[in-house]
């Protein structure tokens, strides 16, 4: 164990203020942006340390999706001055997408933008607050861009060419059954969590022999559409994500203001997550081996005589036992136990994902040391 990290720990734990304690911790800096109460004339005390641990963590984790969502966004999304440096987008790129919806390209836009504000206003409401905002970029090894025409050579967070992506997500929310309760899912398309694939093009040879036309389901080469097709389900994946995240952490939280904060953005990555998962299914039937990861992945029709669990059009949350098998199923959110890891399960799952592959060591144990601090937040009386 780090010894530091459990001094660091000792010493929070004990009946210091809050403010001191954080100070110790190197979670607060000097001053404050904002005078005391000025945002929520009810709940003008100070935050609680479990308060700002939960915050961190998502500014941290709202910056990782940004990382990602950037990179689909100049590749695949509108192209505007709205989402900050992105110009240009890869064509060939944005109609396979478009394959699986014809608005997905303002979609992909739309939830980058919608992260890069997340991001900065947990970082400005704990600057607000005294506390110390979140920047992983000094700790990241920079992992380098794609290479196909309408990406930015910049450093990334995050790596998008070697993904393994959980779809059991697609099935959460079609089964009566509650992951909260004990419940274990299967993946929908089993290839995806198994092998490593790129949801974009890594170089213009990725783009295969596609070209545009009038019936772009045949002028897109199949090499593109498995791309295309991954990045779909692995939009779906991440916005789920959050859908959970944020209502198993607003039961840790003491302010009412935080609170308000978490159910707020919450809601906004629910409303992200009910579009994706509408477009992945959509997907037409295809196999495909990436040449280079030398993964194969296989692509079904989810919209043609499928058992309700797997039927694309069913995006409403079917009702599912929830607290108690005893009283009666009810259509929610699932999971939200914060049994079940919480921030870490969170952390676990960008990892298992590939996000982090080729990441510094110091970029994952700090991602999971902010993880690992949320879920020790409690609610306080």
């Amino acid at each position: 164990m780090d010894m530091k990290k459990s001094n660091r720990r000792t010493f929070l734990r004990k009946g210091v203020s809050v403010s001191a304690a954080a100070t110790a911790a190197g979670m607060v800096i000097p001053g404050r942006l904002f005078a005391k109460g000025t945002f929520d004339e009810d709940d003008q005390g100070d935050l609680t340390r479990g308060d700002i641990a939960i915050l961190r963590f998502l500014s941290a984790a709202e910056q990782v999706e940004t990382d990602l969502w950037t990179q689909y966004s100049e590749l695949g999304g509108t192209q505007d001055n709205e989402v900050s440096g992105v110009n240009g987008g890869n064509t060939l790129y944005s109609a396979a997408l478009q394959l699986l919806d014809g608005d997905m390209s303002q979609y992909v836009h739309d939830n980058t933008d919608d992260e890069f504000t997340h991001h900065r206003f947990l970082n400005n409401y704990l600057e607000s607050k005294g506390a110390k905002p979140v920047d992983l970029t000094s700790l990241s090894a920079g992992l380098p861009s794609s290479k196909a025409t309408g990406a930015r050579q910049i450093p990334r967070l995050t790596n998008l060419t070697q993904l393994t992506v959980d779809t059991s997500w697609w099935t959460r929310y079609r089964a009566t059954t509650n992951p909260d309760l004990g419940a274990t899912l299967a993946n929908t398309i089993p290839s995806l969590a198994q092998g490593k694939f790129t949801a974009i093009p890594r170089t213009d040879a990725d783009l295969g022999n596609s070209t545009l036309s009038n019936d772009n389901s045949q002028s897109i080469d199949v090499r593109l559409k498995a791309i295309a097709f991954t990045a779909g389900f692995h939009f779906a994946f991440i916005e789920q994500g959050g859908t959970s995240l944020y209502a198993t952490l607003a039961q840790k939280v003491t302010s009412l203001e935080v609170l308000r904060i978490l159910l707020s953005i919450g809601g906004s990555e629910i409303m992200h997550f009910q579009t994706w998962q509408d477009k992945a299914g959509n997907a037409t039937p295809l196999t495909f081996t990436d040449p280079v990861n030398k993964s194969t992945v296989t692509f079904d029709d989810l919209t043609k005589n499928q058992p309700e669990d797997l039927q694309a059009n069913l995006i409403m949350p079917e009702p599912c036992d929830f607290l108690d098998k005893r009283l009666e199923p009810v259509s929610i959110i699932r999971p939200t136990s914060s049994k079940l890891g919480g921030a870490t399960a969170a952390a676990k799952s960008f990892l298992d994902d590939g996000l982090f592959i080729g990441q510094s060591k110091a970029f994952i144990h700090k991602f999971f040391e902010l993880a690992e601090e949320a879920d020790e937040a409690r609610r306080q009386s």
